[in-house]
This record gives structure tokens, C-alpha cells and sequence, in this order.
């Protein structure tokens, strides 16, 4: 009975140290936020629209590209403006539009700057 204990005691040590150096692991790697300046966030908002929808996690990713800079992009909610959306044929989001063409999913920043023209901002 004691041995039994004992080798439970040491399972559940395993365990709880395997869960301890994984949280650390995942703390310790995650990446820090990338975030785009204003001048190039005000560039690409100058230059594009970007299609977004509530609820969207891809959207959230682009979003958190931009960081507090995201004010200056030009939005449209399709889950608000869901009409302006079909009209504007948005068959997913997040979609960019960018003189006439649409590019659905994330984009790099480094991406819509080439896609608008505001390398010079950097």
C-alpha cells in the first residue's frame, strides 16, 4: 500500500512539473505584439478598404497587425452592413480591397504596403 502511495505521489509530481515547464515554454516563446505605425496605417487606410464582420477571429488577428492603429484603416462591418457587403460582393472576411481587387484573409503589413504603395511611409 505504501509503495502504491509512493508511486502515485511521484505520477502526479510528473505531472503537474510537465504542466509547469509547458505554461512556461508557451509564456516564454509567445511572440510579442506586432504593431504597424501610424503613418503607414494612415497610408493603407488612405488607400483600401478592408471588410471585416463581428465575431470574426481572422479579423481579430488583422486587427491586432495594426494594433491601436487600426483606427485609421477604412472599415466596413458586415455584420452591420450586411447589404453594403452583398452589394459589394464580400463572400468572406477579413477581405482588403485595393484598387479593384480583393484579397481574402490576413495580410501582412508588409503585403498591403506593397498592395498601396506606402513603402516610402516606413
Amino acid at each position: 500500500m505504501k509503495k502504491e502511495k509512493k508511486n502515485l505521489l511521484i505520477t502526479i509530481s510528473f505531472i503537474v512539473l510537465a504542466i509547469a515547464i509547458a505554461f512556461a515554454v508557451m509564456t516564454l516563446t509567445k511572440k510579442p505584439s506586432i504593431t504597424t505605425d501610424d503613418a503607414v496605417a494612415k497610408c493603407i487606410g488612405k488607400n483600401s478598404v478592408l471588410y471585416v464582420q463581428l465575431g470574426c477571429s481572422h479579423c481579430e488577428d488583422q486587427k491586432k497587425l495594426f494594433g491601436t492603429n487600426y483606427q485609421y484603416l477604412n472599415t466596413i462591418d458586415c455584420f452591420y452592413q450586411t447589404q453594403k457587403c452583398i452589394a459589394d460582393g464580400i463572400e468572406g472576411t477579413p477581405t482588403w480591397v485595393i484598387k479593384g481587387q480583393k484579397y481574402v484573409g490576413v495580410q501582412t503589413v508588409e503585403k498591403l504596403q506593397e498592395l498601396t504603395n506606402c513603402n516610402s511611409t516606413i
